[in-house]
């Protein structure tokens, strides 16, 4: 199958070659880790100096390759001396304490290693513990809007979004196509249901399967609002079903390792301080989360583009945090050293209502840091109202601020 390039991908892993860090990429299950691997394979194999050593667990071939002493022999047969030897291992978490061969190598010259691995068996907490501090972390995010435009040769119109917003960004989709709903969703639930079962439910031994797959509808129905175990555990109840806030916690925490969704703090912005109660749920694909869901998008579109915005935020490398303050609640707050910016976001701004609420929030933040709307209003053009860019949600996740 073809092999097309995510620049932004591309680009971070090549900025840490030869800088002495183990690169590990993380993220959901059918992101495109392995691919990103691939495509590093495609761009630097013809180089002169380069010897890539490559290892995919998912191939039967290496199916010898069951433990540290296999995957050292292996290494040490291809290794080259003299050359830049890059060693690729992806599903590193098949091979029975990789990380011993995977430190033994990270002090060669001349050697770069990155590795992949499933969530359910390698995650961050995880890294850290068997690394000890020796690797760097990049997160693999779903397609965003541009790299869903290429890989489905799309162009960029109301339409490309609207499919976009429906059926998220799954790179596997592009194998797919488009053209069948029934078989797009089918693909997005043998996604969910092989998430649900190998990342959450077989590794954390879980019984009580009803209530964790109504917690996880619940929590797709709720983007974009506050929520606590303990709010959770009152609405439960009033649906007859007990349960504690120890398991709703620890069922959320799972969903949240295995990076099907994303628990976003509070930031108090008069205080400039984070605040651990009643987080805000966003999932890491926005099909995923429409499949869960279910319905159509017009009765919930306003939740679907703020879980859109949240994660092209993240593309474009922000921390991002819920605003918190004592006039009500500002979506976002994103920071990069030496950079911060507020974000609402909306569907129409059609009212001075709606305009008042949107952009009145902002102006009560009294600092000089940018503060945008973002939204779908028709024939929306960048505009400044006050001090406050209001962008169309288009520009945005093609051009960004």
């Amino acid at each position: 199958m073809e092999i097309i390039s995510r620049k932004h991908y591309a680009d971070k892993v090549d900025s840490w070659i030869g800088k002495g860090n183990i690169i590990v990429l993380v993220g959901q299950r059918r992101v495109g880790k392995s691919f990103v691997l691939k495509d590093f394979i495609k761009r630097h194999e013809k180089e002169a100096e380069a010897n890539i050593i490559f290892v995919d667990k998912e191939k039967r071939q290496f199916g010898f390759i069951k433990n540290h002493e296999d995957l050292g022999r292996y290494i040490e047969e291809n290794f080259v001396e003299g050359k830049r030897n890059y060693i690729l291992v992806d599903e590193v978490q098949d091979i029975d304490e990789w990380e011993r061969t995977i430190i033994s190598y990270h002090t060669e010259e001349q050697t770069d290693i990155i590795i992949t691995g499933s969530n359910s068996k390698m995650l961050s907490g995880e890294i850290s513990t068997k690394l000890s501090g020796r690797y760097i972390e990049i997160p693999v995010q779903s397609l965003s809007y541009t790299e869903f435009l290429t890989f489905h040769g799309l162009a960029d119109s109301d339409d490309s979004l609207r499919t976009y917003l429906n059926y998220g960004g799954l790179p596997g989709l592009r194998v797919i196509g488009l053209e069948d709903d029934e078989q797009v969703w089918d693909y997005l639930r043998s996604v969910f249901n092989t998430v649900m079962l190998k990342d959450v439910i077989e590794r954390h031994s879980i019984r009580n399967i009803p209530f964790l797959n109504n917690l996880v509808v619940f929590l797709s129905d709720t983007i974009g609002k506050q929520i606590s175990a303990t709010s959770i555990s009152k609405f439960m109840k009033s649906e007859k079903i007990a349960v504690s806030t120890n398991i709703i916690l620890d069922y959320t925490s799972y969903f949240t390792e295995a990076k099907l969704m994303d628990a976003v703090k509070r930031y108090d912005i008069h205080g400039k301080s984070l605040l651990e109660s009643n987080r805000k749920i966003y999932f890491g694909d926005i099909g995923l989360r429409n499949l869960i869901s279910g319905g159509d998008r017009e009765s919930d579109i306003e939740k679907v583009i703020e879980n859109v915005i949240y994660q092209h935020l993240l593309h474009m490398g922000y921390q991002v945090f819920i605003g918190d303050l004592r006039a009500g609640e500002i979506d976002f707050v994103c920071k990069k050293p030496n950079d911060v910016k507020y974000v609402q976001a909306a569907y129409l701004i059609d009212s001075d209502e709606t305009r008042k609420r949107e952009f009145g929030r902002l102006q009560e933040i009294k600092d000089n840091y940018q503060k945008y709307v973002i939204s779908m209003t028709p024939l929306v053009v960048r505009r400044d109202y006050e001090g406050i860019q209001h962008i169309g949600l288009r520009e945005f996740l093609v051009n960004g601020f």
